[in-house]
């Protein structure tokens, strides 16, 4: 082997140098390729999760219409299934959403005390829904007709049975079939089975400003999973989180606005507190008592139960307890004690959920009614209280699929609300 002179070793030293540098260089090019596919993954996370959450403006309509108890029953055209469920119905806040390919755009109540997204057909020839948008199934690509709720991608044979809803709403009625197609909030699409009425009373139907309901009650409220348009959101994993927030404006120049994917704490005046579903169906919560001006009440012998229900314009309770309260609130007619009436209060867990005067009496130029009305739900989903407008423009909620829980925290208004 030769022997290493000093200019062979200069030249290896000068070797091992440059492959060491080529080494480093390598690695700090391969460290930065590196960073530079994080950061794109981030951002693609971070787009994706932005186009998860969608919040829609909401419109609050004038004037209020009473609570109607709603039934609906399903039979078959040649037909041997039958159905039913109920749900309290009576709205004041109503957004946007679209239908179909292309997409076809409806005005709805989202109603956290029904199951079922509802549209009128094009089917129908009712005043009630042709006074409304209408929707056209032969004009969306993706439209398809359902033949039976039990069978939600089944399409009607030609000449073949299909089930038929039935919905009654106190004086009013609604008859429709089953459609599967593309449902848009905003940026969230999935695709799920609705309800498309072919028939419509004109009342209260005709008198609405909006042309349907988008059901947001849990599964047990929908004609099946596929009709709870909600989940099938949480099952094609378009949202950011399971949950969906609802925030009603004080007045009508106040923006009222639904988030689907997360809560927007900016619209939060306090803490956030949950509440376990006790019975799934509705978004039902425990109530343990009442308190009139802090004072707890005792009318909950056993504990009462809760609905919170976006689809209500007054709040409700079973007769015997909504006449105890009525009687101990003592609202003059006149108005002439309103400046003394004592805080109403709901005990949920460890929380009070307090309503002032302002927050559970009607006042008007007819004069001072309290916002509660008699509605004795029968069992096995009643009795129980139902939360409507008054409770949910005092407090922010939070509905979550997952934990199956609901969070209030006081909403934040401006100073004068």
């Amino acid at each position: 082997m030769p022997s290493l002179t000093p200019q062979r070793t200069l030249l290896l030293f000068f070797c091992l140098c440059c492959c060491c540098c080529l080494q480093e260089t390598l690695c700090i090019l391969v460290q930065r390729s590196s960073e530079r596919q994080q950061q794109q993954q981030q951002q693609q996370r971070e787009n994706m999760q932005d186009s998860q959450v969608h919040t829609i403006q909401l419109f609050r309509r004038h004037r209020r219409e009473p609570l109607s108890f709603v039934s609906s029953k399903v039979r078959r055209r040649a037909g041997a299934r039958t159905g039913s469920q109920s749900a309290v119905h009576a709205s004041e806040y109503y957004g946007k959403i679209t239908v179909g390919t292309p997409p076809q755009e409806f005005s709805v109540v989202f109603d956290t005390g029904s199951g079922n997204l509802l549209l009128p057909s094009k089917q129908c020839k009712d005043e009630a829904c042709t006074s409304h948008r209408r929707f056209d199934a032969a004009a969306s690509k993706t439209a398809l007709d359902v033949a039976f709720s039990s069978a939600p991608d089944g399409a009607v044979e030609k000449g073949g049975d299909r089930d038929v809803v039935t919905i009654t709403f106190g004086t009013g009625e609604i008859s429709g079939v089953f459609v599967k197609d593309h449902i848009c909030v905003g940026k969230i699409c999935t695709h799920a089975d609705f309800v498309a009425a072919t028939e419509e009373s004109d009342e209260p139907f005709s008198l609405v400003p909006f042309d349907g309901i988008f059901g947001l009650g849990l599964q047990q409220m929908s004609e099946g999973p596929h009709f709870n348009v909600f989940d099938c959101m949480i099952r094609d994993k378009v949202l950011k989180a399971p949950i969906f927030a609802v925030f009603f404006g004080a007045t009508d120049t106040e923006p009222s606005e639904i988030t689907f994917g997360q809560y927007n704490e900016s619209r939060m005046a306090g803490p956030l507190f949950w509440a376990p579903v006790s019975n799934p169906g509705y978004w039902q919560v425990g109530m343990t008592d009442i308190t009139i001006g802090g004072l707890r009440q005792a009318l909950c012998h056993g504990g009462c139960e809760v609905a919170v229900d976006t689809g209500t314009s007054l709040m409700a309770g079973p007769t015997d307890i909504v006449n105890d309260l009525t009687h101990k609130l003592a609202v003059a007619s006149n108005c002439s004690n309103f400046d003394k009436l004592p805080d109403l209060g709901f005990v949920l867990g460890d929380h009070v959920l307090t309503l002032k005067p302002d927050d559970y009496v009607d006042k008007s130029e007819d004069g001072c009614s309290v916002a509660l009305m008699t509605l004795d739900i029968p069992p096995p989903k009643g009795p129980l209280f139902i939360f409507g407008d008054p409770f949910l423009r005092k407090y922010y909620t939070v509905y979550d699929r997952q934990e199956l829980r609901v969070g209030f925290a006081l909403a934040a208004h401006p100073p004068e609300h």
